[in-house]
């Protein structure tokens, strides 16, 4: 059984910062791709940056420049790093992990539960 667990979100002000964390464990033979993803209130849900195997990363325009994603390949724990937030921001976001639980299993997606970020005065 593979459980992905978010920490790290809450009520920040504008121009804050938050460090959110999330780490994948149960069974797992092989991760491959890892990122975060997020849906504001009456949007769907929408990439934020994703971090490869090989440690290549992807960002949405919306976060270039203020969000840094980075892992820790040890712990099969993703972060992600966001600064100069904007109330636009607020959202529920998702990890995501795609990987391996066995040797004999293919590749599948995995979610977490979601942790709430609000960016409000």
């Amino acid at each position: 059984q593979v459980q992905l667990v978010e920490s790290g979100g809450g009520l920040v002000q504008p121009g804050g910062s938050l460090r959110l964390s999330c780490a994948a464990s149960g069974s797992i033979f092989s991760v491959n791709d890892m990122g975060w993803y997020r849906q504001g209130p009456g949007k769907e849900r929408e990439l934020v940056a994703t971090i490869t195997a090989g440690g290549s990363t992807t960002y949405a325009d919306s976060v270039k420049g203020r969000f840094t994603i980075s892992r820790d390949y040890a712990k099969n724990t993703v972060y992600l790093r966001m600064s100069s937030l904007k109330p636009e921001d607020t959202a529920v976001y998702y990890c995501n992990a795609y990987l391996r639980p066995t040797y004999y299993s293919g590749y599948e997606d995995y979610w977490g539960q979601g942790t709430q970020v609000t960016v409000s005065s």
